[in-house]
């Protein structure tokens, strides 16, 4: 079954598409837990620190099952005020910009630019004790065998689930600055269901903050702007819960979209162990999403439900059984 519904992609599934490769290929990278060796701490510190820090340019190519695509990233830091401009180079015109806790999202085609708030950090968030917690007791880590990524000899670092509801992850990091420099997520039987990689990288210090500006105003002249609305970016009472989430997975965010001033058309929930998000979405029956029961496009399992007059959705780069888990496991608080 496609994820994609006969009148284009439920509201649900645009958004945590958008969200969910990114996350679950970097955010265990900002921080290690103890009992880790003391050597990893350090490499994937560096990384999370490099990722924020640094100034550099480079093209990245992702793939998600059989499909791939590829963009071209500038980010920009100076004086801790991070900017960050993404371009796509194939399939349709599109152009993002991530600044001081929004993303703008430029359509040139359809002239339309989407606004809305930043709710997950690009690269490497803050993990809590709880997360850091459940990397060790759901994964098993240990250093790869490396290998040139974007011409530079790279270090590798792999983390083995533990059980069945996760996927193993593996990472690259460049020695001499610290920069991740590729992601890979592994199915059960081993096969590459999503990765990320520089295929060329430019660090540069005195990189020009011009380079990461839009190339559009930030409402340009006859285009659509779409405000989308977010009541919280962190932890925001909605009226519901997970009853019952998968072991090791711990709630990072909760709260309602919407568009312009109106909240009442989204609940969005997002659960995480460490290294992987799962996004829950709670929105009334009669939108876009027509579909039920499981669903798969590349790495992304999705399983959806109806409830009264609500569809339940859960999607992310886990296991079917997951999704399942916290799709069927939301209720009224």
């Amino acid at each position: 079954m496609r994820l994609s519904t006969a009148g284009g992609r439920s509201p649900a599934v645009r958004i945590a598409r958008r969200a969910a490769f990114t996350v679950a290929a970097i955010a265990g990278l900002g921080v290690a837990a103890p009992g880790f060796a003391q050597g990893a701490h350090e490499v994937l510190t560096r990384a999370a620190e490099a990722a924020r820090t640094l100034n550099y340019s480079g093209t990245i190519v992702y793939q998600r099952g059989n499909t791939m695509e590829s963009s071209r990233i500038v980010h920009v830091n100076e004086a801790g005020d991070e900017q960050e401009k993404l371009v796509s180079l194939d399939g349709p015109a599109r152009e993002v910009i991530r600044e001081k806790g929004e993303v703008r999202c430029y359509y040139p085609d359809a002239k339309t630019v989407r606004i809305e708030p930043r709710t997950f950090r690009n690269a490497f968030p803050a993990l809590s004790p709880q997360q850091q917690g459940s990397l060790v007791n759901y994964y098993t880590m240990r250093a790869g065998e490396g290998g040139r990524v974007a011409g530079i000899d790279a270090k590798s670092w792999r983390f083995e689930p533990k059980d069945g509801l996760r996927y193993a992850h593996e990472f690259w990091t460049d020695p001499a600055t610290g920069m991740l420099l590729k992601a890979r997520i592994l199915s059960e039987r081993g096969e590459v269901v999503g990765q990320y990689a520089f295929t060329d990288l430019a660090i540069d210090p005195k990189l020009d903050r011009a380079a990461a500006n839009p190339t559009w105003s930030p409402a340009p002249a006859n285009w659509r702007v779409r405000q989308m609305k977010l009541e919280s970016s962190e932890l925001t009472e909605t009226g519901w819960m997970v009853a019952k989430p998968p072991a090791g997975f711990v709630r990072i965010m909760e709260g309602r979209r919407g568009v312009g001033d109106r909240l009442e058309g989204l609940t969005q929930i997002v659960y995480s162990d460490g290294l992987v998000a799962v996004s829950i979405f709670v929105e009334r029956r009669g939108g876009a999403q027509r579909y039920y029961g499981k669903a798969r496009q590349g790495g992304i399992n999705q399983y959806s439900v109806r409830q009264d007059d609500y569809v339940i959705t859960a999607l992310g780069e886990v296991p079917a059984e997951t999704v399942r888990q916290f799709a069927t496991s939301v209720a009224r608080r």
